[in-house]
């Protein structure tokens, strides 16, 4: 900063560079979200920050807030139990900006309920003040049975 107060780049003595206030956040389910309502879209409750560098996280609501223009690392991956036969199942990445990043799993391939996971990433394009969060879409003919794990995560960075 103006007054040598505040550290934005520190390089060590083996010339590794870190920016303490570059946005990174990585966040999960406090607990387990059961029962994924069926033929609805449901955002993920990530509630539990692992960490989150510089403060763009809300775990009120799940989502991440851009601090400035640029390119942005979204990443998340869903650990799903009791997930019924057949249907389908969407993941997805929901910026301000694109709701176009996201996974499908056709669920009538499995043959037993079970255990699945679903993982999508995207480079977004975020301006300031753009938000992301995550969502599902299940269309199912069976019950609303799926829940989301504790281990599943929502991480992201400023790539760029």
């Amino acid at each position: 900063s103006a007054l040598g107060t505040t550290t934005h780049m520190k390089i060590d003595a083996a010339g590794h560079i870190t920016m303490p206030l570059q946005p990174a956040f990585r966040a999960s389910p406090s607990s387990t979200q059961s029962n994924i309502p069926i033929n609805a879209t449901t955002a993920v409750a990530f509630a539990t920050e692992r960490f989150d560098q510089n403060g763009d996280y809300n775990v009120s609501n799940s989502t991440f807030t851009a601090p400035t223009t640029g390119k942005y690392q979204l990443n998340f991956a869903l650990y799903l139990n009791e997930t019924d036969t057949g249907g389908i199942l969407q993941g997805q990445i929901v910026t301000s900006n694109s709701s176009e990043d996201y996974d499908v799993i056709d669920l009538g391939m499995f043959d037993a309920d079970g255990q699945y996971g679903l993982n999508v990433s995207a480079l977004a394009d975020m301006d300031v003040g753009d938000t992301a969060f995550i969502r599902v879409y299940l269309s199912n003919a069976g019950a609303a049975q799926m829940d989301i794990n504790t281990v599943s995560h929502f991480s992201g960075y400023l790539a760029c």
